[in-house]
């Protein structure tokens, strides 16, 4: 009994290592140029075809701990498409053992010339670690780009890429996509437009035995009104892990992406890159690590979406009605920025104009999982040409920063925006700012007069109220009328040198940026402000003063000049932009 107990535990013990050799496999030291194979693919509909494939070498080392095999393929359509995108992925085999995926091409090769990725690396996919809690270490100075891209295997004069990934946009203007290409492409991405039937992909979970080695899937970014699926094919299926595409999709490493079946309508020859038209049929799962050598995900698993709305109306709206837009988005805290700065764009493109003179209003917000609250959207945007892509950016910039910020556990629930549209230009300028008297003593009150200036010479006039508190120190006081942006910049230069410590800091901190369509008057005095774990502390008693301006560096705080504000008022201008800035000075005497 002692023997068979003992016999059991090693069969355990192994088992997890078994997983990996489930699919027969060739390893890369015993590949061999001349050798000959076959390869999978979907060329038509959902079936499965072969092509031949003949082993010129291998490529050791090309990146770190990264190699690559060099084949020539051969049979079906590739005389004449050569290596097409969509094909990323499409598993190779030799003597009847999986070798590796197609992965590389030469462009504008005349012979359909792959870089084949091995199997073992991309294997160690799902081996990656899993998703951690990130913490803010460093002040944040801008969102991260997602839009860099190692570099590829240079090859003689030739250069070996990363097949690039067929993108569909269904429900997108062209202009979008002409706007966003290029950042796109830098990712490895190729947007095609008009060649996938929209929409999302049929409710419910298809059948897993469908999904083979050579089939294809299309990973859904957002699905619904607007929908962006990436196609590649699956390399290899062991029990409910699916492997594919052979080379990074997005490099986001962990994630939650759904992926669907999908079926080859057609195929494009082209010059340039030839690609598979396809469409995506029903869901199938969900993709959880994207690296460098690959994407890998499970059948059956539901990936967590976002529900996505987008409303625009306004006088230019098609037949004055209201457009409303409904979609499902990845909950993926480096693409939500992006895919929301896509489809706000190409919702206004689509229903407003972009050259010319118009005004957008943008409201609504972005909620959160669990007890964080959600960031609030209220912001005017104007000017003579291409509005939408102020209101698109400086709407997704907010949410690109809270998602960056490096509270990894911040989960998007929610994101709802609702768009006005008017065809003028609706903008103030501060043109000038004065006092009521230029000295005044503690417990006056002092009058402060704003004249803004429009369009067409219109003027506006406000005035404003200040009780000079009594006991107010002596000295002079400032007082700075000036727009939303240029009182954000002054409030919260201490993001410059930390950041915020928790998420609901981090909320409130961009709930608390002042909207566009108010002018601002700030009444200041030079006095030095701390900023401690996150918090800010102007004028702080001289007792308290003196402890941060010695112990502020081991508090993990900061110091600054940038003037402790006094009070603040706001004007209203209504829905129209202010800008501009000015700034006077009030001595108070004893």
């Amino acid at each position: 009994m002692g023997n068979v107990a003992l016999s059991r535990l090693a069969a355990a013990l192994a088992a997890p290592a078994l997983l990996w050799c489930a699919v027969p496999t060739m390893r890369l030291e015993d590949i061999k140029p001349g050798m000959r194979g076959v390869g999978k693919t979907v060329f038509q509909g959902n079936r499965i075809d072969e092509f031949q494939v003949e082993i010129l070498g291998t490529l050791e080392n090309v990146g770190p701990k990264q190699s690559v095999i060099l084949a020539r393929l051969s049979g079906g359509p590739l005389d004449r498409t050569g290596v097409m995108q969509g094909m990323s992925g499409s598993p190779v085999y030799i003597d009847g053992k999986l070798a590796g995926a197609v992965a590389m091409t030469f462009a504008f090769s005349k012979e359909p010339i792959a870089g084949i990725r091995p199997i073992g690396e991309m294997f160690e996919v799902e081996k990656s670690p899993p998703k951690t809690e990130l913490r803010p270490t460093a002040a944040i100075r801008e969102p991260i780009n997602l839009l860099t891209r190692p570099e590829d295997v240079l090859s003689g004069e030739g250069r070996l890429t990363e097949i690039a990934t067929p993108v569909s946009f269904g429900g997108f203007t062209r202009a979008t996509l002409d706007h966003f290409a290029p950042q796109l492409r830098s990712v490895g991405l190729e947007p095609l437009q008009g060649l996938t039937g929209g929409g999302a992909p049929a409710s419910g979970f298809g059948d897993p035995s469908l999904i083979q080695p050579g089939s294809m899937i299309s990973v859904q970014l957002l699905s619904g009104d607007m929908s962006i699926g990436a196609e590649g094919t699956v390399t290899a299926v062991d029990g409910s892990r699916v492997y594919g595409f052979g080379h990074r999709f997005l490099s986001v490493g962990p994630t939650e992406m759904p992926f669907a079946r999908a079926e080859v309508i057609a195929l494009l020859p082209n010059l340039s890159t030839s690609f598979k038209i396809s469409a995506s049929r029903e869901w199938m799962g969900a993709i959880t690590q994207d690296r460098s050598a690959g994407i890998a995900g499970i059948l059956g698993r539901r990936a967590d979406m976002v529900p996505f709305t987008i409303s625009v109306s306004g006088p230019e709206s098609t037949a004055g009605r209201t457009m409303n837009y409904r979609m499902q988005m990845v909950n993926d805290r480096v693409l939500a920025p992006l895919l929301v700065q896509i489809a706000l764009y190409s919702a206004i493109d689509a229903t407003e104009r972009t050259m010319g003179v118009s005004s957008l209003e943008v409201r609504g917000h972005i909620s959160f999982q669990g007890a964080v609250p959600p960031i609030e959207l209220n912001n005017v945007y104007t000017g003579d040409v291409n509005v939408p892509l102020q209101a698109s950016l400086n709407t997704a910039v907010p949410l690109a920063y809270l998602m960056q910020s490096g509270f990894d556990a911040l989960k998007l629930k929610e994101i709802a925006i609702d768009v006005r549209s008017f065809d003028r230009k609706k903008q103030y300028q501060i043109d000038q700012a004065w006092t009521s008297v230029r000295e005044a003593r503690p417990g006056d009150d002092l009058d402060v007069i704003v004249t803004m200036c429009g369009e067409n010479s219109v003027e506006m006039t406000r005035k404003a109220k200040y009780h000079i508190p009594v006991g107010a120190p002596p000295g002079p006081l400032y007082i700075t009328v000036a727009d939303g942006a240029t009182t954000n910049l002054t409030e919260y230069q201490q993001l410059l040198t930390a950041a915020p410590k928790t998420p609901a800091q981090f909320v409130r901190f961009l709930n608390e940026m002042r909207p566009n369509n108010k002018a601002y008057i700030r009444i200041w005095r030079a006095d030095a402000s701390y900023t401690v774990e996150g918090e800010d502390l102007p004028d702080p008693p001289p007792s308290i003063a003196m402890l941060l301006a010695k112990t502020h560096g081991s508090l993990g705080g900061s110091q600054t000049w940038r003037g402790s504000s006094v009070a603040e008022i706001a004007i209203d201008a209504g829905d129209a932009v202010v800008s501009g800035s000015r700034t006077i000075q009030v001595d108070i005497k004893e």
